[in-house]
């Protein structure tokens, strides 16, 4: 349904987005990654068709965005980062003008609209100036006007960008909802909405791709991917851990924390070092309330490919407790 072709936007001096081209099916939810000034809202707003492409093409729903913007953007919904919208409007006036853009008449009007509402939970502050909505209610209603159309297919830039625990988990869970039947992209540097909510991640950095893959690909690519992760309850038994797991020839590293009790057993490429973490464990009798193998972690990937100069591991012998 989308795909960008050696997509490329220059400003002045500035390669913000370096011939970028991906395609994404029906089914997929995108998870669009990078950090600040990465390219992720220039790439959104080039497929929305808010800005030009320099060079490079973008096809969505089998329309070319520049050649056949209208049919381009009558399948698509797009929620711009921040949100934005006329604060001086009602909640109410803003969906109606948002219908009438989308040239929504009649019943299927009427509709549309009640569904917005009601999905978003937009009832209670549907009389409500706009610009007097908490922060958490203008998301909803961004996200209103993005869907109010039903369209096949949801641009979303950072979408829980400086909301609270309990705003991002609403807005996770509708985005699960909403991908069940439409193709989502999501812009974010938010790295646990990834596992929350997309089946595929690309990560860019200075406007390049440097990785497509699933989550869990791209957490096997961690150190950590197979690392044994375990509580103490003693400090002299994190010490002692720390001095005979480090020992092991399937570990390349060992890190611990003090004032937690916890430690981690980094294992060489291709090792698994459960088994020998665990004889260790029974042969001291030590009380470890938790042991668990962890898949990876992402954050650790996402800065070794977007900032390969800050990675600093630690030799297996060097110790934090």
């Amino acid at each position: 349904m989308i795909t960008t072709k050696n997509l490329s936007k220059r400003y002045g001096d500035k390669l913000a987005v370096n011939d970028l081209t991906f395609s994404v099916a029906p089914g997929e939810v995108l998870g669009f990654l990078g950090a600040n000034g990465a390219g992720k809202s220039t790439t959104m707003r080039m497929i929305a068709g808010f800005i030009s492409p320099t060079t490079g093409q973008v096809s969505v729903c089998g329309h070319d965005i520049e050649t056949a913007p209208v049919a381009a953007k009558t399948c698509m919904g797009y929620l711009p980062e921040g949100a934005p919208s006329y604060g001086e409007m009602t909640v109410s006036e803003f969906l109606d003008f948002v219908a009438d853009v989308r040239g929504l008449t009649g019943e299927r009007r009427r509709e549309r609209r009640g569904v917005v509402i009601d999905r978003l939970g937009l009832a209670p502050v549907i009389d409500q100036v706009v610009e007097t909505l908490s922060k958490g209610f203008r998301r909803r209603v961004g996200l209103a006007q993005a869907l109010i159309h039903d369209p096949q297919v949801l641009i979303l830039d950072e979408p829980t960008d400086g909301l609270d625990p309990n705003q991002k988990h609403e807005v996770r869970r509708l985005i699960n909802e909403l991908s069940k039947d439409k193709l989502v992209i999501v812009s974010t540097h938010i790295l646990e909405e990834v596992h929350e909510v997309c089946t595929r991640a690309i990560i860019i950095a200075n406007g390049r791709i440097v990785a497509d893959e699933t989550p869990t690909a791209l957490e096997s690519r961690s150190r950590y991917h197979h690392a044994v992760s375990l509580r103490f309850e003693r400090a002299e038994e994190l010490k002692a851990a720390s001095r005979e797991i480090s020992l092991l020839p399937e570990v390349a590293a060992v890190e611990s924390n003090a004032r937690e009790l916890r430690l981690t057993a980094i294992p060489k490429p291709g090792a698994n070092v459960l088994s020998a973490v665990s004889a260790i464990i029974v042969k001291n009798k030590w009380d470890v309330p938790e042991l668990h193998l962890e898949s990876g972690r992402l954050d650790e990937v996402f800065r070794s490919l977007t900032d390969p100069d800050g990675i600093n591991i630690a030799p297996a012998a060097e110790l934090d407790a």
